[in-house]
């Protein structure tokens, strides 16, 4: 009896020990950062001062009551986001199926696809900022199309546009990526058996294909919701928030309170706000496709 005693107080002991270093990185790298952002967006601070003036919650107050900058920023979010999450799914699919086919260029393809997402979207925005301002001029001249002609950059909607295509060409080939893991471990014999049945393609795919996909679909629609909502760098690249401020994601809106304006204070308020936003979306998105996959 305190034989075995013994031996579990040291097997505690050895597990304590060894996952200590792990939780105080953790505790270093998280923990104490995130109390200090709850601490510091109840304050007026440039980032210089010593002492940083406390306010309460009059950060707060002044985001969600006459922060315009915010306002819109949070709607562009909004709109990319939903956009970004449907576009980027229903096209990493429709790709991933074809993929999945027999055929002699599939593994070309699909490093093709994927070679986009290991470069970083600030090299991603700087090369298609090139494409947009310079290579379209010269399609345009080569072609006469007058799609080429458009301000792509410098006009608010096509602005938008360009973002939205732009973070999609370079992030869907990790979405393929899932999808096609997924498609390969729907077994063969149900599809085989729908299709005795007089099932066509379609039919197989929304009554079959789809619904063993709930996994997948699950992961992908978490992963580009919380990326889509903190979408910055391609903005950074590529518009710069222009033209005249229209393309502000609220991670953009902060970098530029926080590290142009030198508003530390009011800059860590929002960051504090976008996280608990991301939170409490992410977590009804979660509990809602998980209750899918169950019924599925």
């Amino acid at each position: 009896m305190l034989k075995s005693l013994g031996k579990s107080l040291r097997g505690r002991s050895e597990f304590g020990l060894f996952t200590l270093p792990v939780m105080i990185c953790i505790v270093v790298a998280f923990y104490i950062p995130f109390a200090m952002t709850i601490r510091y967006s109840l304050t007026k601070w440039n980032g210089i001062s010593k002492h940083p003036a406390f306010i309460g919650l009059d950060n707060f107050k002044q985001i969600f009551m006459g922060d315009s900058n915010f306002s819109n920023a949070a709607w562009f979010t909004v709109k990319y986001a939903i956009l970004y999450i449907v576009l980027v799914n229903v096209l990493a699919i429709a790709l991933a199926l074809v993929l999945d086919m027999k055929l002699k260029t599939t593994s070309w393809l699909r490093a093709a696809f994927f070679i986009p997402y290991i470069l970083s979207l600030v090299i991603v925005g700087f090369i298609w900022k090139f494409i947009f301002m310079q290579g379209f001029n010269s399609f345009g001249e080569s072609t006469g199309w007058g799609i080429f002609d458009l301000s792509w950059l410098g006009t608010p909607g096509l602005a938008f546009i360009s973002i939205l295509l732009v973070s999609i060409w370079q992030s869907i080939g990790f979405y393929l990526v899932i999808y096609i893991a997924g498609l390969q471990s729907v077994p063969d014999d149900l599809k085989e058996a729908a299709t005795v049945d007089g099932a066509g393609p379609f039919r197989r795919f929304w009554s079959i294909t789809l619904p063993l996909l709930a996994p997948s679909v699950t992961i992908s629609v978490f992963m580009a919701l919380t990326n889509s909502i903190k979408v910055f760098d391609v903005i950074l690249s590529l518009t710069g928030g222009g033209p005249g401020g229209t393309t502000y994601s609220i991670a953009y809106d902060i970098y530029r309170d926080t590290f142009q304006n030198n508003l530390y204070g009011y800059g860590t308020a929002k960051a504090l706000i976008l996280f608990v936003a991301v939170l409490i979306v992410t977590m009804i998105q979660l509990a809602f496709f998980k209750r899918r996959e169950v019924e599925a």
